[in-house]
C-alpha cells in the first residue's frame, strides 16, 4: 500500500491513511467500458423508484359535495350550472390531477455490474479509496474521535462515502452526524450514491467485505 499521510487521533490510536489500488486487491481492468447512457438509465431508474408516489387529489366524483343542481336551468339570469362538484367552481374536483401510483423501473444485472465495476475501478486507480485503521473503543459511539480521524487525514472537508457492515452499529452512530460523511452498507451500493462523493473510506477491519463487494463487480 502506498503511504500518503499519517493521521493521529487524540486517543493515541494509530490512524494510517493508505490508498487501495486495483493491483493490491488483485483486480484487472473491466472488460466492458461503462457507457454514460447506461449510467444515466440506472440513475433515472433509481430516482424514479425512490419516489413515494403518494401525492394525489380528488376529482369531481370524490369531493364532498352533493351532486344536485344548484339552481334551475333557466329564468335566474345566472350562468347555467349542473353541479357543485364542477372543476370550474371553488372547492370543486380537479381535472386530470395526480393520482397515487407506484413506479418500478427495472435495470438489468449486467448493466449494474458494468457500471459499478467501472466506478470502483476508476476510484481505485485514481487513489481515492482511503484505507483507515480505526475502530470504536468502548460501548458508546465516539463522534468527536470519528471526526478527528477525518480531519487529521484531510478528509473532513471532502464529501466521503464510508463503507461498513450493516451490523456495525457503533461505527455507524459515530459517523452518521458528520455532515460530509455518507454511510453505505456493503449490500446497498448503487451508481447514484457512489459518484456523489470525492473519496471512499474503508476500515481495516472491513477490508474483506470490501474485497468481496468489489470482486463481484470486476
Amino acid at each position: 500500500m502506498t503511504k500518503q499521510k499519517i493521521a493521529k487521533a487524540e486517543n493515541k490510536q494509530v490512524k494510517s491513511y493508505d490508498t487501495l489500488s486495483p493491483k493490491e486487491l488483485g483486480l484487472q481492468a473491466p472488460a466492458k467500458h461503462m457507457s454514460m447512457v447506461g449510467f444515466s438509465i440506472w440513475v433515472r431508474a433509481l430516482m424514479q423508484n425512490w419516489r413515494q408516489g403518494t401525492v394525489g387529489c380528488k376529482d369531481r366524483s370524490e369531493v364532498a359535495f352533493s351532486n344536485r343542481k344548484p339552481w334551475k336551468q333557466k329564468g335566474t339570469g345566472r350562468a347555467r350550472a349542473g353541479s357543485l362538484r364542477s372543476p370550474l367552481w371553488r372547492k370543486g374536483g380537479v381535472i386530470f390531477g395526480p393520482q397515487p401510483r407506484v413506479r418500478t423501473l427495472k435495470v438489468s444485472k449486467s448493466l449494474k455490474k458494468t457500471v459499478l465495476g467501472a466506478i470502483a475501478f476508476n476510484q481505485l486507480e485514481a487513489g481515492k479509496v482511503a484505507y483507515l485503521d480505526w475502530n470504536v473503543t468502548g460501548d458508546k459511539p465516539q463522534t468527536r474521535l470519528a471526526y478527528d480521524v477525518l480531519k487529521n487525514a484531510k478528509l473532513a472537508d471532502n464529501k466521503v462515502t464510508i463503507f461498513m457492515p450493516v451490523n456495525d452499529s457503533l461505527t455507524y452512530a459515530s459517523f452518521i452526524n458528520i455532515p460530509n460523511a455518507r454511510i453505505l452498507f456493503y449490500d446497498q451500493a448503487n451508481a447514484f450514491d457512489l459518484v456523489r462523493s470525492e473519496n471512499w473510506i474503508v476500515f481495516k477491519k472491513d477490508l474483506d467485505h470490501f474485497k468481496e463487494m468489489v470482486g463481484r463487480w470486476i
